[in-house]
């Protein structure tokens, strides 16, 4: 069976989840089971993961379920201007669609670029541009959190470490904004990423820095410019706008819930958990684009045939209820979440690293800087950007007493 002769697949879609995910995927659960008839834009069928032990089974058999989209029994049905090709590439010649020996290859050189990023100058820059930012919005006494200082802060702090101008990281942010949420302008924000990375690669081979893109061309396993090329646009991808959603998002929760209210006053331990909540309740990778079944199998119940699509429901299998038996919010030290992913795909030890000193640092200035932070609308007017992908605020707007600039004088 596939997907779209399953009984009542399920149009999936960002409107579907910008309200109440989980509510949708308490739906999808009961009414299909861990593994969901899905329909993607322009009617391509798929299959949605929502099972922690489904999920785990496929995330660690890489042979069975491949990260080789050229295994996709649809390819025939999918137009060139089909808004979902940024995130569901053919032949591309990135490490999210090299499987085998050569996945590992390329998995150590990105590993050995980012391990080498100095951590007290990483917390520099970040605290820098956190700083600059804030110096922006603090006299006002107001501000939308999200649009000028989350969603600014990671590409800032990455563009530098990757090898960019800063000049060249806000027209960045808005290809990716646009690329990853799938929608009309999603080919030409990946266009302009690529053309952005070839550029600085081609610098890069001419004049080495030190830069992680500088780092990756001097590897030694044999990688093409175009390899180091496509392997930059994946990290750009995946390093900032999750960690723009996990910078909104928990602040989002510490704004309205009273459980973090300690944390507006200098609670450092409130911060580490609120983000680790998010991770488990409102992840801002969502959902993901996919493995594709080597040959007939099942899975949850299901006859998955060779070449279907898989989608990787993260937040879904957070929530599970198999694994989850009490329902109750997890603030402390448990990392058995899916938001790195998990198996020889998942998101490398050091980005993780790198992306979690990024938020908890921008976290700590706006805490900092605007110490009686609230809220500026009421808390049941905030909306979500629409995308079935990634899930962060469309807007946070707060109020907070006005300060002067530092203007570089922190102390």
């Amino acid at each position: 069976m596939s997907p779209a002769s399953a009984p009542h697949p399920v149009h999936f879609s960002g409107p579907l989840l910008q309200d109440d995910p989980a509510g949708v995927y308490r739906r999808m659960r009961r009414d299909h089971g861990s593994v969901v008839p899905v329909i993607l834009d322009g009617d391509v069928p798929a299959w949605l993961v929502l099972g922690y032990r489904e999920l785990h089974q496929i995330t660690g058999d890489p042979v069975l379920f491949s990260r080789d989209s050229d295994l996709w029994n649809q390819w025939e049905n999918i137009p060139d201007d089909w808004p979902l090709l940024p995130m569901i590439g053919r032949k591309q010649p990135s490490i999210l669609y090299t499987v085998g020996e050569r996945h590992r290859e390329r998995a150590g050189m990105l590993v050995h670029a980012l391990e080498a990023v100095d951590p007290f100058e990483l917390r520099g820059y970040a605290e820098r541009f956190a700083d600059e930012l804030i110096d922006g919005i603090c006299p006002r006494g107001t501000a939308d959190i999200v649009n000028e200082f989350a969603m600014l802060l990671p590409v800032r702090v990455l563009t530098r470490l990757y090898g960019f101008s800063d000049e060249q990281g806000p027209a960045l942010v808005t290809a990716l904004n646009d690329m990853i949420d799938g929608r009309e302008r999603a080919l030409a924000g990946q266009t302009h990423l690529f053309t952005s990375m070839t550029d600085l690669v081609a610098a890069r081979r001419k004049e080495p820095a030190d830069d992680v893109a500088s780092r990756m061309l001097a590897d030694t396993s044999g990688f093409t410019d175009e390899e180091v090329v496509q392997d930059l646009m994946v990290m750009m991808a995946a390093g900032h706008q999750p960690t723009a959603d996990w910078i909104g998002n928990s602040l989002h929760l510490m704004l309205t819930d009273k459980r973090f209210a300690a944390s507006l006053f200098g609670g450092r331990n409130s911060v580490a958990e609120a983000m680790n909540e998010v991770l488990w309740e409102d992840t801002p990778t969502q959902n993901v684009a996919g493995r594709w079944a080597s040959r007939d199998t099942q899975l949850g119940g299901r006859r998955i045939r060779a070449g279907d699509m898989v989608l990787l429901g993260l937040q879904g299998a957070n929530s599970d209820p198999q694994v989850r038996t009490d329902g109750s919010a997890l603030t402390g030290g448990n990392s058995a979440h899916f938001s790195f992913g998990h198996g020889e795909h998942r998101c490398p030890f050091p980005a993780q690293e790198i992306s979690e000193v990024i938020a908890r640092t921008g976290i700590e200035v706006v805490l900092d800087r605007l110490p009686d932070i609230d809220l500026a609308v009421p808390a049941a007017s905030l909306s979500r950007r629409p995308s079935p992908w990634l899930r962060g605020m469309s807007s946070l707007p707060v109020t907070f007493t006005p300060t002067p600039a530092l203007g570089g004088s922190r102390t």
